[in-house]
């Protein structure tokens, strides 16, 4: 690796505040507040009202050998119409659920303003990605996964304010520009709605197929419509629906009530004709553990919770054999 000091600060301007990524070789400039040491030289990102951005190098857009996205690994896009759906702790249980069922996975956090796999997969606030050649960034890893996130490129406490260009330019990036190796399935965490990312994710990337977590409630379920008719849209089949919040689970009796409403999800997905891949309970144990950056399905591996994420991925897997068209065998034969 070269010796090359990089930094991610904050600068402020007269009129806007910048998030700038950087590498300069003896740097010796002090570290601006907010910002984490990196590896990761990208263009500078501005938030004016000129929307000004400047590039220091320009993606490999049609050489798959020179991106981190490549043809050789599955990209499920895990997405919500809106937020507070769960929709990242169903991604990181999911995610690992996968790797104990013996697939290797990359884990991408592309909620650029609101990054929490970091917090959830338990990975230290002080840790960044390795660099390769000056241009790409190796994952980190967690719990057998391979990881990233805007959150090892940023403090906690730094607020992305920038518009909706310069946040899919900053995801095409983390996509593009990190070294996923020999993986064999990518689940993105989305951030919610269906605006600038999503439609940037689709383009530049090959999705096999996206997953749309939601609640039982009614607002949360039309909020989910949309983000299956804008994948739709967008050509990219829905591999299926899961219901987060179920019903509430008591820690002391069992007792289950339906504190969102009840069958929502199984509702939606019967009127889309998708398949329900599972019915995530509202249980204190999954909040308690991820507050300690430990996936249920880690934690409790035996337990029930970690049963309905298991079944999730196994059935994930299954819609996705099913929207994958079989590659015909090459046959040779010999003299």
């Amino acid at each position: 690796m070269s010796q090359v000091q990089r930094r991610i600060g904050i600068r402020q301007c007269r009129s806007h505040q910048y998030l700038s990524w950087g590498a300069s070789h003896g740097d010796r400039g002090r570290q601006r507040r907010g910002a984490k040491s990196t590896g990761f030289s990208v263009n500078s990102l501005s938030v004016s009202d000129r929307l000004a951005v400047s590039r220091e190098y320009t993606l490999a857009s049609n050489q798959d050998e020179e991106r981190g996205v490549s043809a050789s690994y599955q990209v499920i896009a895990i997405a919500s119409g809106k937020g507070g759906v769960g929709k990242s702790t169903v991604t990181t249980n999911l995610a690992v659920a996968l790797h104990q069922q013996g697939y290797s996975v990359g884990l991408l956090d592309a909620d650029i303003y609101g990054p929490s796999q970091q917090q959830l997969l338990g990975v230290p606030a002080s840790t960044t990605p390795d660099q390769q050649d000056g241009e790409f960034l190796l994952p980190v890893e967690a719990h057998g996964l391979k990881t990233m996130s805007m959150g090892y490129l940023a403090s906690a406490s730094t607020p992305m304010v920038w518009r909706g260009p310069m946040a899919s330019s900053a995801m095409s990036q983390l996509l593009e520009k990190t070294l996923w190796g020999d993986i064999d399935v990518l689940l993105v965490d989305m951030p919610p709605g269906t605006g600038d990312i999503q439609l940037t994710l689709a383009q530049r990337a090959t999705l096999s197929g996206a997953v749309i977590v939601t609640t039982p409630q009614d607002i949360a379920l039309l909020d989910a419509r949309k983000g299956i008719e804008m994948f739709e849209k967008v050509e990219v089949p829905v591999l299926g629906l899961i219901e987060n919040m179920a019903a509430y689970v008591c820690s002391e009796c069992g007792h289950t009530e339906a504190l969102f409403g009840e069958a929502g999800g199984v509702r939606l997905a019967e009127q889309y004709g998708l398949p329900l891949l599972g019915q995530v309970p509202l249980a204190s144990a999954i909040r308690a553990y991820s507050d300690q950056g430990l996936p249920v399905v880690l934690a409790e591996p035996e337990g029930t919770l970690a049963g309905v994420y298991q079944a999730a991925a196994r059935g994930l897997m299954e819609a996705l054999a099913a929207q994958t068209p079989a590659v015909a065998p090459t046959i040779s034969m010999t003299d």
